[in-house]
C-alpha cells in the first residue's frame, strides 16, 4: 500500500468524493478542500464563499502549510465546479456567468498556487475542464468562459517557467458526462450507457499518480467519452 499524500479540491462533490476514496482505499493520506467537510478525509480546508479570490486563497494556503507541516504531496485534483446554462439575453447571464467562475476559476487557479508550494517533483496537478467548452457554448456562456480559462490556466501550466515543480505533470479532463446520483435523478430516462462512471477517472488518476510513465503528455486535453459502458480517453 502506498504512503503517498494528495489533496482533493472538491472532495465532497460526487466525483470529489468517488476520488477521495478511491485513494484512501489505497494507502493514501488525503486533504480535501471544499465548502464542507468529507468525513473520509484525513484532514479538511473549509472554503468560505463568502470571502472574495484572494482572501479565499490566503485561507487555504495558510491551512494547507499547517497540515501539511513541510510534507510534499503526490498529486493536486481540482473537481470543484458546477453548471449554469443562459444566453446573453438570460436575466441571470451575468450572475450565473460570475458563478460559473468563482466555482471553476478561482478553485482552479488556488488549486495550481497550492502545486508551486506543495507538489512534489515529478508530481501530478488534474484540473478540470469541458469538451463542449473547445468551442462556443451559446446556451450556457457563462459556462464555456469558465471552463474556456480553465484550459487557458492548464496550457499556460504546461509550459516553462509556469512556477509548478521540476518534472511535474498538468492533466486537464474533459468528461461529457459523469454517472453521477444526481444526472440519474434528473435524467432518469438518458442512456446511462453513454455516461462515464466515476470510478474510471479515479483509477486512471491514480495510475498516472503511481506510474509516472503511464501519463499523456503534460499539458493533454483528456476528452472522456463513453459508450455501451465502454469509456475511453482521448488526448488533444
Amino acid at each position: 500500500m502506498s504512503s503517498g499524500k494528495v489533496i482533493v479540491y472538491g472532495g465532497k462533490g460526487a466525483l470529489g468524493s468517488a476520488i477521495l476514496d478511491f485513494f484512501k482505499k489505497n494507502g493514501y493520506t488525503v486533504l480535501n478542500i471544499d465548502l464542507s467537510a468529507n468525513d473520509q478525509a484525513d484532514s479538511n480546508i473549509l472554503v468560505d464563499a463568502n470571502k472574495n479570490w484572494t482572501e479565499q486563497e490566503q485561507s487555504i494556503l495558510a491551512q494547507a502549510a499547517s497540515s501539511l507541516q513541510g510534507s510534499q504531496v503526490d498529486g493536486v485534483f481540482c473537481v470543484a465546479g458546477g453548471w449554469a446554462g443562459g444566453s446573453a439575453s438570460s436575466k441571470d447571464f451575468v450572475k450565473n456567468a460570475d458563478l460559473m467562475i468563482k466555482q471553476s476559476v478561482w478553485s482552479s487557479a488556488i488549486a495550481a498556487k497550492l502545486a508551486t508550494t506543495h507538489l512534489k517533483p515529478g508530481g501530478l496537478l488534474q484540473l478540470t475542464g469541458a469538451a463542449a467548452a473547445t468551442g462556443p457554448t451559446p446556451s450556457m456562456i457563462g459556462y464555456g468562459m469558465a471552463k474556456a480559462a480553465v484550459h487557458h490556466l492548464a496550457s499556460s501550466l504546461a509550459e516553462k517557467d509556469s512556477g509548478l515543480p521540476e518534472n511535474s505533470s498538468v492533466l486537464t479532463i474533459l468528461p461529457v458526462t459523469l454517472d453521477t446520483e444526481m444526472n440519474r435523478k434528473w435524467m432518469p430516462k438518458a442512456d446511462h450507457s453513454s455516461w462515464t462512471p466515476l470510478s474510471f477517472i479515479s483509477e486512471n488518476l491514480l495510475k498516472w499518480t503511481t506510474e509516472s510513465s503511464s501519463r499523456p503528455s503534460s499539458g493533454a486535453f483528456l476528452i472522456i467519452t463513453t459508450a455501451n459502458g465502454e469509456s475511453t480517453i482521448t488526448p488533444q
